[in-house]
């Protein structure tokens, strides 16, 4: 049994884990054993997101972060994915089942959730471990999710044009950018949102990557910027070499969608612990055709759920804001 402070210590490191332009959209109830999750209806999306699938895949990964900090805690838990039809906002009950030893492990993570933050700047020219990318594997196919490296030729080739099909596309259109811009934060204190001091500096065309993050501050009407004149004497510049993967489910409802966010808390976790980063590259997954035809390119058998680049960070990422405690979590 957890008293109403342990609950909000809990819930603190749950509301650390990723969202869909930092909507953080949850909410939590908890009782003397258990913690109900769920979604927070005030913080839709309509145009990007419209069936919330995302949303959702940002809920499973706080429950997987609150399962950790409970760990962390010496508290045993399990979390039941089981979203309830005559209840569609209820998406998870984290259940405490007992008391349990503290390992090495469980604090390396939990001290993970804090250091965690979406870095969208470009990535050391180091490649990642490949060793990494088969635990990550072994590691997901726990939760029934399965992890593809995106790694070969025709395959990188096939996702790049697609993502950035999409990107040129979401671009356009007023709704979505009314809807980006309307989750992009000046002020470093705000609690939601993204915030412009995290995101890359610099004219995008020039950035040495072939993986196209999110655009929160283009200006569609405005005229590219031409590249500057390139010396002989120049040498090139680094590229970032990031592994980028794709995490997928066999079902495309509500109970796969938070099957692959608890994979994407419990992957997250994982790669800060080893000292690298993380960025989503959702753009491609935004639009059920896109979907479709990222599917068809790279010959998936099930669902695709989250794009990720992961690399050598550069530097210290900023930290988004996050919502109070007192403003998610009721305690009965």
């Amino acid at each position: 049994m957890l008293d109403a402070d342990q609950w909000a210590q809990v819930v603190a490191q749950a509301v650390r884990a990723p969202s869909i332009h930092n909507t953080q959209p949850w909410l939590f109830a908890a009782t003397g054993d258990r913690l109900e999750v769920r979604l927070d209806p005030a913080r839709a999306l309509a145009v990007i997101d419209p069936n919330r699938r995302q949303q959702v895949v940002s809920c499973g990964a706080a429950v997987h972060f609150a399962v950790v900090a409970l760990a962390a805690l010496g508290v045993a838990a399990e979390a039941e994915l089981a979203p309830d039809p005559a209840d569609p906002d209820h998406l998870a009950t984290v259940r405490v089942t007992g008391s349990r030893e503290v390992a090495e492990s469980d604090r390396q993570l939990a001290e993970a959730i804090a250091r965690r933050h979406t870095d969208r700047t470009p990535f050391l020219d180091r490649p990642v471990p490949p060793g990494l990318v088969d635990q990550l594997q072994a590691d997901v196919g726990r939760d029934g999710v399965w992890l593809k490296p995106v790694s070969r030729e025709d395959e990188e080739a096939a996702t790049v044009f697609l993502l950035d099909q999409v990107e040129q596309l979401e671009q356009r259109d007023p709704g979505y950018l009314a809807e980006l811009h309307a989750w992009t934060r000046t002020d470093p204190a705000a609690h939601d949102g993204v915030p412009v001091a995290a995101l890359p500096e610099g004219d995008r065309s020039q950035r040495p990557s072939n993986w196209l993050v999110r655009d929160f501050l283009a200006d569609p009407a405005a005229a590219p910027a031409s590249a500057p004149a390139a010396s002989a004497d120049d040498a090139p510049p680094a590229v970032e070499r990031p592994a980028v993967l794709l995490l997928g489910t066999m079902t495309d409802d509500r109970s796969g969608w938070l099957q692959a966010g608890v994979a994407l808390g419990r992957l997250l976790l994982q790669v800060t612990a080893a000292g690298l980063a993380a960025s989503p590259l959702t753009q491609a997954l935004d639009q059920a055709w896109a979907r479709n035809r990222l599917s068809h390119r790279l010959s998936l058998v099930g669902y695709p759920q989250m794009m990720l680049r992961i690399g050598h960070p550069a530097g210290e990422a900023m930290a988004s804001g996050r919502r109070p405690v007192a403003e998610v979590l009721t305690v009965g």
